[in-house]
């Protein structure tokens, strides 16, 4: 089929697209292909087209024709920009109205110099650049854990060429962090990094595969511009909007996926002062904030219960009047909830990470116990061991937990408190979420992994999956993980390589989304009910995230291809 005839079929199909997603023309489309300076099409580039001025970007992916199709609801002047890796950016400007069809054909132009391509790539292969040393402290998985739990190494923003003595300060407020004051283990790892990021260009090049499945998707990013750290993104059960608390910002941010608008609910300070807990026993804070929220669970009452990092604390957010509540105390020697959970019985399960321990709320007594884990287990530079990821067995109510710092995966029994731990089949496990099946599935941050984790009388039986690898030895770095409540698909985000992950189980099949933006790092992954998969992207700090504003994206799988049978997927 020769260009003009494609671009015919394009249009066609394209006006059936709109009829089937809106039952009227109101709606706009651009639609066309991308290809090379020769005309040879171009599979997998990212169209982004953008209102500027509300801040909601909608992308699309070309096919492997080159083509692309992109049915909005934006209008106006609008920006475009057309990226793939190995390429240069183009961009234009389009003015489109809501009944507009535009035609485009983009032509890319193959990026020459060494320095640019090397400066477009990924941090995942800058931060391969480091000589690691294998089976210490310095091999490449305890530098993943160590240095790359927070925010990237290696992006545009932190592979700044700077002597050992430099990394040296940079890395000592990092290890104070951890509880390690090793300084000549610090020294050690300044030396490598100020010799692994001096400036020379990569020369590693990556391929990053096309599958099919890309070109149906449509992707969606929220600006989110007051947000500093916009931590965790959740669906309200009953509304379909995107709730994500703000651990500097200090608030929830509600965001309705149609009309791309965000509100934003400051959290009280309840007396509380800045540095939270850690101030009040004079102990360095990661953030001078005074609560810090940092993960978010809905329970049967409507309201969001949320791990307030700083002030150690547990803060209640009611959906239905969108108001703070009074927060709960977290008693006895406790440091930074993380991640939280809500059981069938509406009980609150959440790690609290610096302490070793996982705690319970009651929020009908208003009771909280904290339960002591097995500790000292720590196989990472920090004393603790870390628990981090939790999530509650929906066959029979068990609280599982991961210790991202001992590689270790616990249950707890929700009525005895009884804790068994037993050996995580993947390095540095994250976090976790269960299917429907009573399945686990867990993040192997290390390493790049994920693991399918099957629970049974003498603990579980488990298989580890490896995740693609776009370059030998540069494996992604997977932060956390959800279930599809539909498909039972796992989607797997990533904080070094700039893609969102697919796993259909089934088919042991791995399907890797790029993202719009350099320096992507996303957190935990929920999913809404027509399907799409949502995450918030925040590195820390923002300003490594092109473009410097934190933002909300959510991708729905066959976005580009409304009304299309879902089934279609499989052939």
């Amino acid at each position: 089929m020769n260009g003009e005839r494609r671009l015919i079929v394009s249009a066609l199909i394209g006006a059936l697209w709109i009829a089937g997603a809106t039952g009227s023309a109101l709606a706009g489309d651009l639609h066309g292909v991308v290809h090379d300076a020769k005309g040879a099409p171009i599979a997998g580039a990212i169209i982004s087209l953008a209102d500027d001025t509300r801040g909601v970007t909608e992308n699309v992916y070309s096919d492997a024709d080159g083509h692309f199709h992109l049915v909005t609801a934006l209008a106006g002047d609008l920006s475009v920009r057309v990226r793939k890796f190995y390429y240069d950016d183009l961009r234009a400007k389009v003015h489109l109205t809501t009944d507009a069809s535009i035609e485009e054909d983009f032509a890319l132009v193959r990026t020459s110099a060494d320095t640019d391509i090397s400066d477009n790539l990924p941090a995942a292969y800058h931060f391969g650049q480091i000589a690691f040393e294998p089976g210490t402290h310095f091999s490449k998985d305890q530098f993943q854990r160590d240095c790359l739990t927070c925010h990237q190494l290696g992006n545009a923003f932190t592979r700044w060429n700077k002597t050992a003595a430099e990394w040296d300060t940079i890395i000592q407020r990092m290890h104070a962090f951890m509880g390690n004051f090793d300084a000549d283990l610090r020294e050690h790892r300044a030396a490598l990094l100020a010799k692994a990021f001096d400036g020379t260009p990569v020369a590693v090049r990556p391929v990053f595969p096309f599958d099919p499945l890309i070109a149906r998707a449509k992707l969606v990013e929220y600006r989110l511009d007051d947000a500093l750290i916009p931590h965790d993104a959740e669906v309200g059960p009953k509304d379909d909007l995107i709730y994500t608390v703000d651990q500097q910002a200090e608030f929830m941010a509600i965001t309705n996926l149609k009309s791309g608008v965000t509100e934003y609910y400051p959290a009280p300070h309840e007396g509380m002062n800045p540095g939270g807990k850690f101030a009040r026993q004079g102990l360095p804070s990661l953030l001078d904030v005074y609560r810090g929220p940092h993960s978010l669970a809905i329970g049967p009452d409507e309201r969001w219960y949320t791990t307030d990092s700083i002030a150690t604390q547990i803060g209640v957010f009611n959906s239905r009047t969108r108001q703070w509540e009074k927060s709960y105390d977290i008693p006895g020697a406790t440091l930074y909830p993380h991640t939280i959970r809500v059981d069938a019985k509406g009980i609150v399960w959440f790690t609290i990470i610096a302490t070793d321990q996982v705690g319970r709320l009651d929020p009908k007594t208003g009771e909280v116990k904290v339960i002591a884990l097995p500790s000292g287990l720590s196989k990472s530079i920090s004393p603790q061991d870390a628990p981090y990821g939790i999530d509650v067995d929906p066959t029979d109510g068990t609280v599982w937990y991961a210790k991202l710092y001992a590689d270790r995966i616990g249950r707890i029994d929700p009525v005895t408190l009884k804790v068994s731990e037993w050996d995580s089949p993947v390095k540095g496990p994250r976090r976790m979420r269960f299917d429907r099946a009573g399945d686990l599935w867990v993040t192997g941050y290390s390493k790049g992994q994920i693991a399918r984790i099957t629970p049974n009388a003498n603990g579980f039986a488990s298989k580890v999956i490896d995740m693609p690898e776009f370059a030998p030895g540069y494996p992604p770095a997977p932060y956390a993980l959800g279930v599809n409540p539909e498909t039972q698909e796992i989607w797997v985000n990533d904080a070094m390589t700039d893609h969102l992950y697919r796993y259909i189980p089934e088919q042991n099949r791995w399907v890797a989304y790029p993202m719009p933006l350099r320096g992507t790092y996303t957190r935990d992954v929920t999913f809404t009910r027509e399907g799409k998969v949502c995450t918030a992207n925040n590195p820390i700090p923002i300003a490594a995230l092109e473009g410097g504003v934190a933002e909300l994206i959510c991708l729905d799988p066959d976005g580009a291809m409304p009304g299309t049978p879902r089934a279609e997927v499989y052939h």
